[in-house]
């Protein structure tokens, strides 16, 4: 399958969730505890021996993403320190090997599909743990600074013979997969180091519709050679930017639109912290939503779930209010994209990319006055609040409007002649239905 055609099911889809959950869920301290600590392998083993999961529910968790409006998903089948949350044959480092004995992934997956969300797996291609993997001086690595654990001994290839069979296995075994989510090279681990040539032509030989990133060969600081004319074959369908988005969304060297997801975190971990209550008001994301589809992105949004197995009830209660919203207005994130007019004063807009004549006006700040769409004087058919269909007539002949020609007014609310308060705080939508 050509990219255009296997990526076009993710452009539409615009909102996802994404899953971190691991052992590092019972120091709670984020996923990457072991390296931040310079935790040994004995130290770390005791969580393994403490994984238990007994309150691991995939279907409520799958619920929770479709309540939400999340057309997708991502689960951590393997993060950095190696623990597998499936019933690998390459490594007794897994789920099925811990009080758990659960192949959390398979479950993971046969929930999310049963709820008619496409899914993805994050594997991470570096692993603290593999023996043959660098540890003395490597970047990240736990046991950087321990000269006893020198890389003379190592053998690197036969640790990508382990990566690759483990992808392998992933794609084998759990059915049609949609998304396949690698993480990350960094400095001289990038692309051919990871025989990233011969493991695409795996990836596309098993599952020609999945669509990958791009982290075979970039990471959060960089993207590659996606952004090139000529993107090498492990470049992968989408850009990642992690925890931002883009100024303008992404184009390559050639000024074509590339398709791309911000990850971003509810708090500022990815995976369970039990100190972070910074959480993210369901305001802010709705506001991120809407601007990384009115830039041509997606946003692919961050639970943790805590050791037993539970996704913290902060999180829930913020996507529970981000799909009340949605549930009203997603006309205007689905199956839409970027429109031709400049981001306006009040908010922004998203336009539809299956009606050319549908654009959708997301006022975040009340007026004044009237609302101004910019340069639109003589070229709408309608106008209506997109969460109740109701009209919304323009006022072009209002008496301190009428020398602006070129653009097009209305009230929100019209007997008092203003814009505020917003019927929507958050984000008021409005369609524009645009005259043929």
């Amino acid at each position: 399958m050509e990219k255009k055609e296997r990526i076009k099911w993710f452009t539409e889809a615009r909102f996802g969730m994404f899953i971190h959950w691991g052992l590092y869920a019972i120091p709670a301290r984020g996923e990457w505890v072991r390296s931040f600590e310079k935790m040994s392998h004995e130290d770390y083993m005791r969580y393994f021996n403490e994984f238990s999961a007994e309150h691991y529910d995939p279907k409520a968790w799958a619920h929770l993403a479709k309540k939400a409006g999340m057309k997708y998903a991502v689960m951590t089948a393997k993060h950095h320190d190696g623990f597998c949350l499936w019933d690998t044959r390459f490594t007794d480092f897994k789920s099925t090997n811990t009080k758990a004995n659960r192949d959390l992934v398979k479950e993971y997956l046969i929930a999310f599909r049963e709820e008619g969300i496409k899914v993805g797996l994050y594997f991470s291609i570096i692993d603290w743990r593999h023996s043959d993997f660098p540890h003395y001086a490597d970047r990240h690595h736990p046991m950087r600074d321990d000269k006893t654990c020198g890389n003379e001994n190592r053998n690197f290839n036969r640790y990508l013979e382990f990566m690759h069979g483990q992808i392998q296995e992933l794609l084998t075994y759990y059915g049609k997969l949609d998304i396949m989510w690698f993480d990350f090279s960094y400095g001289d681990m990038v692309g051919e180091k990871w025989k990233a040539k011969e493991l695409m032509e795996m990836v596309r030989r098993l599952q020609p519709d999945i669509i990958t990133d791009n982290r075979l060969e970039g990471s959060g600081e960089n993207s590659g050679t996606i952004l090139s004319a000529n993107p090498a074959l492990w470049a992968g369908d989408f850009a990642c930017p992690e925890q931002m988005i883009p100024p303008s969304g992404i184009q390559n060297e050639l000024g074509e639109p590339i398709p791309w997801e911000a990850c971003i975190t509810l708090n500022n971990h990815w995976g369970y912290s039990s100190h972070d209550k910074h959480w993210k008001s369901a305001e802010m994301i709705i506001r991120m939503l809407v601007d990384c589809v009115s830039k041509n992105g997606n946003l692919l949004l961050n639970v943790g779930p805590d050791s037993k197995g539970r996704i913290p009830s902060a999180s829930i209660a913020i996507l529970e209010e981000v799909g009340k919203w949605i549930a009203d207005n997603g006309e205007s994130i689905y199956n839409c994209g970027a429109s031709e007019y400049s981001k306006p004063e009040w908010g922004r807009f998203t336009k539809s990319v299956k009606d050319e004549d549908k654009i959708y006006a997301h006022i975040y700040e009340g007026q004044a006055g009237a609302v101004c769409l910019s340069k639109l004087a003589g070229k709408i058919e309608k106008l209506r609040l997109l969460s109740d269909r109701s009209e919304i007539m323009l006022c072009n002949d209002y008496w301190n409007l009428s020398e602006y020609k070129e653009h097009a007014f209305f009230f929100l609310n019209p007997q008092t002649h203003d814009s505020y308060p917003l019927p929507d705080p958050i984000d008021t939508v409005v369609e524009i239905t645009r005259k043929h």
